[in-house]
């Protein structure tokens, strides 16, 4: 009779944890399909790097940290490409391929589009430009997600008396454009990144961009002066800037930003 009420008592202790697996597993299934992924189509400032390239960095590379773990960023930027290489090249098919309703992607172009030196990424702000940014914007949309244009942020620039100087010309203003009339919000992340280096100054603005001395950091050993691309640092507070530009345009995506942004 004992081993009869012992067997039985195992059998629903079985039953038990199976059931108490099978809810676990439920849950964790019905977390993942609530995720929200975030896309990221850029150029050299928005992309991520490896260690031997560090600590150069893109804003793209440190957004992940900005949201809760309900948000998966994806960071598809790539040095060099401007709206019209980018396309070229298949990158945007191929975030189209994987992109979900609910999901977003943030589009940066403009550094790259004003060479016009290069017929294979140079666009007009005008036309072509403007062209390119509705075939991200059509694209998202088509399959249910939210597309967020993005000026592009402002290289470090200022005049001999410590003026922070705009480097990027029509292109910013013609993204806005796009979002007026295709009703997508936008970042002003050229206004934001510049207000941003007059606070701090010509000197203090090294500290943000990739700026080094000879033998301060191993992988450039002769040193570095570069005033477009950042330093880890730079790239943090960049991202920053695309939270808080998020939060201002009261998308649902906001709820799922750390307060204490990632730090």
């Amino acid at each position: 009779m004992k081993k009869k009420w012992y067997l039985k008592g195992i059998l629903m202790l079985t039953v038990i944890l199976l059931v108490f697996s099978g809810l676990k597993t439920f849950k964790s299934i019905a977390k993942q399909n609530t995720r929200i992924t975030v896309y990221l189509a850029g150029d050299s400032t928005v992309a991520n790097y490896a260690r031997n390239r560090a600590p150069r960095a893109g804003w793209g590379q440190m957004l992940p940290q900005m949201f809760d773990e309900q948000i998966i960023v994806k960071n598809e930027a790539v040095p060099g490409r401007s709206t019209k290489s980018f396309i070229n090249e298949g990158r945007l098919r191929r975030i189209l391929n994987q992109i979900h309703k609910g999901d977003y992607l943030l589009i940066q172009f403009g550094h790259n589009d004003e060479k016009s030196y290069d017929p294979s990424r140079y666009t007009s702000p005008a036309t072509s430009y403007q062209h390119y940014l509705k075939e991200y914007i059509d694209g998202a949309r088509n399959k249910g997600a939210i597309p967020i244009l993005v000026t592009p942020v402002e290289r470090r620039n200022f005049s001999t008396d410590g003026k922070a100087l705009s480097t990027h010309g029509q292109y910013p203003d013609a993204m806005k454009e796009v979002g007026r009339k295709e009703n997508v919000p936008v970042i002003d992340l050229t206004s934001k990144s510049m207000a941003l280096y007059q606070q701090l100054g010509p000197e203090k603005t090294k500290k943000l961009f990739l700026f080094l001395n000879a033998g301060e950091h191993p992988n450039y050993p002769g040193g570095v002066q570069d005033p477009i691309h950042f330093q880890e640092k730079g790239a943090r507070e960049i991202a920053k800037m695309i939270v808080e530009g998020i939060a201002g345009l009261n998308l649902p995506l906001q709820k799922h930003i750390l307060k204490n942004g990632g730090n």
